[in-house]
């Protein structure tokens, strides 16, 4: 299973910036997608932007042009650079892997997720 663990969130004035990281650890065979999400209270939880292994990215209509999803192989770490935040960016961020197992099985894992607020 892998385990992911966030860190980075916290309170940013509107149009400032911030950087998400997300390390998994455990036992895998490959994360081939990893990937960020967004929930706001009362919403329902979003894709903000995901990478591949081979680093081919996807990123919501919303947040294009002002968010960079990357990710360091080596280390099985996945960062979201967030600038030019708005209020409508507030919410808490999920960190997801799309991982293969060391039976070459499937299956997703989630972090616990960690909370941006973008207020003046």
């Amino acid at each position: 299973q892998v385990q992911l663990v966030e860190s980075g969130g916290g309170l940013v004035q509107p149009g400032g910036s911030l950087r998400l990281s997300c390390a998994a650890s455990g036992s895998f065979f490959r994360i081939n997608t990893m990937g960020w999400y967004r929930q706001a209270p009362g919403k329902q939880r979003e894709l903000v932007a995901t990478i591949t292994w081979g680093g081919t990215t996807n990123y919501a209509d919303s947040v294009t042009g002002r968010f960079t999803i990357s990710r360091d192989n080596a280390k099985n770490t996945v960062f979201l650079q967030m600038n030019s935040l708005k209020p409508e960016d507030t919410a808490v961020y999920y960190c997801n892997a799309a991982a293969l197992s060391t039976a070459l099985r499937p299956y997703d894992s989630w972090g616990q997720g960690t909370q941006v607020t973008v207020s003046s």
